[in-house]
């Protein structure tokens, strides 16, 4: 079970949209997440962290986006649901073709 968050997701939200909007204007742009952070009291590298996934997930920037993983957490879980049921019904259909191929005793 992953940690509880210690910066609420309002918060989070707002300081990105500050920082991104920040960096946006090239006289604001030198020192605007060291700024920003320190409005909010929030960690700068937390801050930069954040900023960063954003211009991922806004395609601004390479890298994984925020849903990729758990996307892939959902492929992978359907592939191991899949491939369980495909040797259920490997077995099922070795057991019943068993069962034809033996001579029928009266």
């Amino acid at each position: 079970m992953p940690e509880p968050r210690k910066h609420p997701d309002e918060l989070r939200k707002r300081a990105t949209r500050m920082a991104v909007g920040a960096r946006q204007n090239a006289a604001t742009r030198p020192g605007a997440i060291a700024r920003v952070s320190d409005q909010l009291s929030i960690n700068r590298e937390t801050l930069r962290n954040w900023v960063s996934q954003a211009e991922v997930d806004a395609g601004h920037r390479p890298g994984t986006t925020t849903d990729q993983p758990r996307r892939l957490a959902e492929l992978e879980r359907e592939d191991r649901e899949l491939r369980r049921a495909n040797a259920i019904l490997k077995s099922a259909s070795a057991f019943f073709a068993a069962k034809l191929d033996r001579p029928h005793t009266r």
